[in-house]
Formats: C-alpha cells, sequence, structure tokens
C-alpha cells in the first residue's frame, strides 16, 4: 500500500502545519515532559488520521469482458430502474456506492472501452446519500462504450464533507476496467447506470470494493 498523489501536497501542507505547531508549542509555552509529548502525540495522530484519506492499495487485476465492476470502495445505496436524465434519456439500473471518510476514496473504471461522453457540472454539496445528490452536488459524467456497443454511465458526486473531484480521462480516451479513473477526496458517491437487461450482483447494504467486487454481468 503506497500514499495516492492526489494526497502530495495536501499531506506535505498538513505536516508543515503540524511541525509548526509543535516547535511553536515548545518554544512559546513551554510544557512540561509529559504535555510535550501529548502534543506531539495528537500531531501525529492527525497526521495519520489524514494519511488514511490517500492510501492506494495493491490490488491485482484481470479485465473480464461481461462483468462490471465497483469503481469504488463503500457501500451500496441504491440499486432501482429509473430514468437517466443527462445522457441516455431512457430507463436504466442505477447502482449507488457511498464512500465514507473511511474508505479508499479512489475510483476505478468498471469496464473497458471508449470514452464516449465527459461533462463536469459544478453545483452544491448535499450529504451524498441523498437521492438528490446525483444531480444537484458537483459531479462528474462518463460514459464508456464498450467493444460490443453497450453504453455504461458512470456519475463521480461530490458531497457534505468531498469538495474536490477528479477525473483522469477525457472523450475519445481508451480505458481498461480497473484503471484509475478518478479520486474523490474525503468520500462521497459514485453512480452507475446500466442498461435493463444487465444482471445485477448486488443489493442495498452490500460492502463493496473497488475493482474486485463485481456489480452486474452483461
Amino acid at each position: 500500500m503506497t500514499v495516492h498523489k492526489e494526497g502530495t501536497y495536501f499531506l506535505l501542507s498538513v505536516f508543515v502545519l503540524l511541525s509548526i505547531i509543535v516547535l511553536a508549542s515548545y518554544f512559546l509555552l513551554r510544557p512540561t515532559g509529559p504535555w510535550m509529548v501529548l502534543i506531539s502525540l495528537v500531531a501525529v495522530l492527525v497526521f495519520v488520521f489524514f494519511l488514511r484519506f490517500f492510501r492506494k492499495p495493491d490490488r491485482p487485476f484481470t479485465p473480464v469482458n461481461n462483468q462490471v465492476v465497483s469503481a469504488a470502495d463503500g457501500t451500496v445505496v441504491v440499486v432501482e430502474e429509473t430514468t437517466e436524465e443527462e445522457y441516455f434519456h431512457d430507463r436504466r439500473i442505477q447502482i449507488s456506492v457511498f464512500m465514507s471518510v473511511w474508505n479508499v476514496h479512489i475510483n476505478w473504471f468498471p469496464v473497458s472501452g471508449n470514452v464516449v461522453y465527459y461533462r463536469y457540472h459544478p453545483g452544491d454539496y448535499i450529504v451524498a446519500k441523498y437521492p438528490k445528490s446525483s444531480l444537484k452536488n458537483e459531479r462528474n459524467t462518463i460514459v464508456i462504450r464498450r467493444e460490443d456497443g453497450t453504453e455504461i454511465l458512470v456519475r463521480q458526486i461530490a458531497g457534505f464533507v468531498a469538495r474536490k473531484i477528479s477525473c483522469y480521462c477525457r472523450e475519445g480516451d481508451e480505458v481498461t476496467q480497473g484503471e484509475e479513473l478518478g479520486f474523490i477526496k474525503f468520500g462521497s458517491r459514485v453512480d452507475i447506470f446500466l442498461p435493463l437487461n444487465a444482471s445485477i450482483k448486488v443489493a442495498p447494504g452490500d460492502k463493496v470494493r473497488g475493482k474486485i467486487s463485481i456489480l452486474a454481468e452483461i
């Protein structure tokens, strides 16, 4: 397990800030031995707390064409038939995975194919568990067309805590299932829209792991 590139500058800033606080405490407050140990320990714990947000697990993976893997770690909060209004304008099966602050925050491509649509939408920061966050929050929408012509829509959604979403692809890119799609800092939500003939393998409440758990077969 390593540290993701998205955390480099943030963690460096946190480290510098905590170091300044510890040094300032020592020179200005002149705390006694036990207090200095406590201040240093709290600083270390805070740094480790943020370090966990940017962990990058080592997950060997072999793409499987007929499977749709989870794009994120987290909990399945929605599995339902709905109308997708932005790109398809028809009925689809929506699977939504909520990422808490404790989950790995990397997003992965659920299928291989060509990126035929990408849009960034500025928006609000409603709690990502709420259904309306899918349309009102800051988000990225990506549509991937597989070799057989099937199109899968992936939507990265910012949340109440998550205020920055990163997407590493653009229209025209060829992507591979299991490669990094992007990153959502401090958790949030990922929606996936599948054709109605998809065989769904998860249910609300299931815990899933990105690029390991199978959401559906097509």
